[in-house]
């Protein structure tokens, strides 16, 4: 298994490249990805999108149609790849396969698991591989994703936290969104400081 990673655009968003057995994974591809992804691919398989806000699958539509690939996105974010509602230009790309909260999905020979942490958006999802958590704009190292932004939301934000807090899970690699990586259980420490952020804002 291999992870290659490069910080994309102006809001240098983190683009992943999970390799398995020779099979490429590519995780949200943002703004300008495409060429790097290109370069680093062989045998892709899918793209998965964390979330849809638009620095995280600007590139969605370009690598699909070039790779002859699916796209696997959270189904309460599918609305945002086709529609760009924060106006930036987005090019619009459509989800393959509407990913259900929690839902486990094969693809291929590997399964991974969208865990369900709305609040960034109504979608945002954590994609776990075995160790990884490829946290997108849910949990960074040190912090946590907005909840001001158009559809997010603070009630979602503080129940998707404590719902983090109270499952018994193994020890992960935080691979976030955006800035250098972490570990689940280091992230754990500041839960209730962030839940009490959230609340308090």
């Amino acid at each position: 298994m291999q992870i290659k990673v490069k910080p994309m655009g102006a809001y240098q968003t983190n683009c992943y490249i999970l390799t398995i057995d020779n099979k490429e994974y590519i995780i949200d591809p943002g703004i300008d990805a495409t060429s790097w992804v290109l370069k680093n691919v062989k045998n892709p398989q899918a793209i998965l999108n964390t979330h849809g806000h638009f620095d995280h699958v600007w590139s969605n539509s370009e690598l699909a149609q070039q790779l002859n690939i699916p796209i696997y996105c959270p189904k309460d974010d599918a609305f945002m790849l086709e529609k760009d509602p924060f106006g930036y230009g987005v090019p619009p790309s459509k989800a393959n396969y509407l990913v259900k909260p929690n839902e486990k999905v094969a693809i291929g020979d590997n399964s991974f698991t969208f865990w369900h942490f709305p609040g960034h958006t109504p979608g945002c999802s954590v994609i776990e591989y075995k160790d990884l958590w490829f946290s997108g704009d849910f949990l960074f190292k040190g912090s946590i994703g907005r909840w001001d932004f158009k559809y997010s939301s603070k009630n979602d934000m503080i129940t998707s936290l404590k719902k983090l807090k109270k499952m018994q899970i193994a020890n992960k690699k935080i691979l976030p969104g955006h800035e250098g990586a972490s570990t689940l259980y280091n992230e754990l420490k500041h839960l209730d400081y962030w839940i009490r952020v959230v609340q308090n804002s």
